[in-house]
């Protein structure tokens, strides 16, 4: 975020000359592709040069690489941008590829008519000028652009598959009341981020239906921002295990200093931390030595049994990783964040929205993204309480996994 100045959206609509209608009334996953285009429309915060924004419509324009090769069969027909500031791009592209810009949500996806114009919708709630509350939650209007969207999709008695960008919520009450309206309607409905089908080294996975006897996770940057990619990737790797998924009994977050306690009386298994600190390239005296103090201990109970601790270390871990131990093996994976060619996890992601597009059906559960938002935003209240145990009852949610695939480990110099 480059800029802090914004333009009124009625100005840059008006001097854009984007259109302005009326409201409705009343493996390599990459090489399979469906042959006709399904229509999308975009609802997004802000739309700059590597925003989500921009990695994953921008591949709709251009292609999974974003250099006009080979893309999704998907057609951006409309786009709604909530803000404009100084490095916009939303107006160029608008000329350059011929789709229009709406003024409300309502009117992209209706195309300015009576009825739902589009086959599917995204929305993309991340970056931008937002507030932040007193837990360290950045307050992106995703609430508001799903009960738009779910409301014009009940005023024109149809509804199309929508994706939500990353964590629903952020706060646990919206994430809630978004599920439960998308329940509600009927609406094919995906969330969650770029990391569960992103590229890992190693390249290995929980073995499907196998009993997970420890895990420990790390994760780096901000404790919203990235902790929820790191709960989520940690999820889409427990989620495969023995008994399916049951939920989360409590969850607790307590300060980096409390390691070697935690170490010494066992609830962390040293181990265990030793291979994910190693995979995410952390040095293990640093943590011990110098912990951050911004950073974070959060300890999950989940309801089968498992205690898990995920060590959020901004400033010393350098990847995303988790160590798990099962009967067989002690195994320990990053998650690799790819800039070039132009972010190709992402590319991974709109395959899966892709599919959800054409079947109607999510490639893969919501639930996950939904016991995750909850989690973080728990654990986060647990942090903001003076590190008390939070019970709960609200996140023993069971839901069925499936065998989604993820970005192939292959070198960057040959096709992904």
């Amino acid at each position: 975020m480059n800029s802090t100045r914004t333009i009124d959206r009625r100005e840059f609509l008006v001097a854009s000359g984007v259109a302005i209608g009326a409201q409705c009334a009343g493996t390599n996953l990459l090489s399979a592709t469906p042959t006709a285009a399904k229509s999308v429309a975009a609802i997004v915060t802000v739309y700059r040069q590597n925003s989500h924004a921009d990695v994953l419509v921008g591949k709709i324009l251009n292609g999974w690489r974003q250099d006009g090769g080979d893309g999704p069969a998907l057609r951006l027909a409309s786009l709604y941008v909530d803000q404009f500031p100084e490095d916009d791009l939303a107006a160029s592209l608008a000329t350059r590829h011929g789709f229009p810009i709406y003024q409300t949500i309502a009117e992209a996806v209706t195309m300015g008519t009576d009825r739902i114009a589009v086959d599917g919708v995204l929305s993309i709630g991340e970056h931008g000028d937002y507030p932040w509350n007193d837990k360290g939650q950045h307050l992106y209007p995703r609430r508001r652009f799903f009960e738009e969207i779910a409301a014009t999709f009940a005023r024109c008695g149809k509804v199309v598959p929508v994706f939500n960008d990353k964590h629903p919520g952020p706060e646990w009450a919206d994430a809630k009341w978004m599920y439960d309206r998308a329940v509600e309607l009927n609406i094919p409905w995906m969330a969650g981020s770029s990391l569960p089908v992103s590229f890992r080294d190693p390249d290995v996975t929980v073995p499907w239906g196998q009993a997970v006897q420890g895990c420990v996770g790390v994760g780096y940057s901000g404790l919203d921002i990235y902790g929820f990619h790191t709960l989520e990737f940690l999820q889409c790797l427990l989620e495969r295990r023995a008994n399916a998924e049951a939920g989360v009994r409590w969850v607790q977050s307590l300060a980096t200093d409390s390691l070697p306690p935690l170490v010494d009386s066992g609830t962390i298994d040293r181990e265990l931390l030793d291979a994910a600190l190693a995979s995410s390239g952390t040095d293990r005296a640093s943590v011990v030595e110098s912990p951050p103090q911004d950073g974070a201990i959060f300890l999950i109970q989940y309801e089968d049994g498992l205690l898990v601790p995920v060590l959020m270390l901004p400033g010393l871990a350098r990847a995303i990783s988790v160590a798990y131990k099962t009967a067989d093996a002690l195994v320990a994976t990053r998650a690799e964040e790819r800039a070039e060619p132009r972010y190709p996890h992402f590319a991974y992601l709109l395959k899966g929205i892709e599919q959800m597009i054409h079947t109607g059906s999510p490639a893969y559960p919501v639930e996950r993204a939904l016991l995750t938002a909850g989690v973080l935003d728990r654990l986060l209240s647990s942090r903001n309480d003076n590190g008390r145990r939070w019970e709960t009852p609200e996140l023993r949610r069971r839901y069925q996994a499936v065998d989604y695939g993820y970005a192939p480990h292959i070198d960057l110099q040959r096709q992904w």
